[in-house]
Formats: C-alpha cells, structure tokens, sequence
C-alpha cells in the first residue's frame, strides 16, 4: 500500500517557551491541582483568551470612525448592489 507523502513532513517547530512566575490564588491553586489541571496550558489558554480580547477592543476603537462611516452611508443610501440581492 503506497504511503502518503504529507505524513512525512515533519511538524513545524514548536514556538519558543520561557519560564516565568505567576501569583495566584492560594484556594484557586489547591484546587487546581486536586483537579488534575496543567497550570501552565491552563494559564495559556487565559492568556491567549485575554491578549484576542484586548487586541479585538483595540481594533474597534482604532476603527470606529469608519465604522461610523459606513453605518452612516449605509443608513442614508442602503446597501450597495442591494437591487440584485435575492431574500
């Protein structure tokens, strides 16, 4: 039976790590850790939750004037080509 070509191709390099310190709570620790819980993929996961939240904040605020814009020219003249759309 003929392999396929694309399970040879090795895996992209993980992406490099660093070692830091955080504080938490002691409760929230304890239970953590009764549970099994990979602090370090668990802090990741809030991590990358966070930074996609405060960059999508950004964004708007970067953007609202146009936003604005666009809402505006959308409310006084309609969508564009909105004659050929089919509902």
């Amino acid at each position: 039976m003929p392999r396929n070509p694309a399970s040879h191709i090795p895996d992209p390099p993980a992406p490099p790590r660093r070692a830091t310190n955080v504080t938490l709570p002691e409760a929230l620790l304890r239970e953590a850790r009764e549970l099994g819980i990979n602090l370090s993929q668990a802090c990741e996961r809030g991590l990358v939750s966070a930074v996609a939240e405060v960059k999508a904040e950004r964004w708007l605020r970067e953007n609202r004037a146009a936003i604005d814009a666009w809402n505006d020219h959308v409310e006084r003249h309609g969508m564009p080509l909105s004659e050929f759309r089919q509902f």
